[in-house]
């Protein structure tokens, strides 16, 4: 004969157990986009210790002999889950966050003799995989390094359509520049991402 206080223990303990699961798949991962508003993102503090992509020194969108950065690094973050399911399937997933810094460099100091070095915070920005957005994508600046935003609204207008442009135009996986990123660009082979021409 069943011992009906084990039964109803182990009940509750399946309906806790259920609960707990689906409220995980609800929420999803933990390094997912916050927004306020619906579209404004929230700034992720933590971004540095999102898995580091790569990183440039006076990379610029111009013809050679434009201003461009200068010597200036730019680094490249992403969220965990997302570059994990990359590793796995060589595309982005719904949620995919970049952080993309700024870092004014400098030579010859303690005992460097040569070449460069990042120092302060210049600029930072983000652009996020979110299918609810008319394209997919959405960029946000969260801006100087001195004065950053708590949150940023997501760029719209005149102001993104040279990003979107370019980010349709010149990439190599989806909207990112995994062509940037050397040990992407072997998943991406290997998967069958990349787009023609790549």
């Amino acid at each position: 004969m069943k011992c009906p206080t084990l039964v109803l223990t182990v009940a509750a303990v399946v309906l806790v157990l259920t609960g707990t699961l689906g409220l995980r798949a609800q929420s999803g991962p933990n390094d997912a986009p916050r927004y306020e508003n619906g579209a404004d993102l929230v700034f992720p503090a933590d971004y540095r210790t999102w898995t580091f992509l790569g990183a440039g020194i006076g990379m610029t969108y111009e013809e050679e002999g434009g201003a461009g950065n200068g010597q200036m690094f730019s680094n490249v973050f992403v969220n965990p889950s997302s570059h994990a399911h990359f590793m796995e399937t060589g595309a982005w997933p719904d949620g995919t966050t970049f952080m993309l810094e700024f870092r004014q460099s400098d030579s010859a100091a303690s005992i460097n003799q040569a070449g460069r070095f990042q120092t302060g915070l210049a600029f930072l920005e983000a652009e996020v995989k979110d299918s609810r957005f008319e394209d997919g994508w959405a960029f946000y600046q969260f801006g100087p390094g001195g004065n950053l935003r708590d949150v940023a609204p997501r760029m719209t207008g005149d102001a993104v359509e040279p990003c979107i442009k370019c980010h349709t135009e010149h990439t190599a996986v989806e909207r990112t520049f995994v062509q940037f990123y050397p040990t992407l660009l072997e998943v991406a082979r290997e998967k069958g991402t990349l787009k023609p021409g790549f």
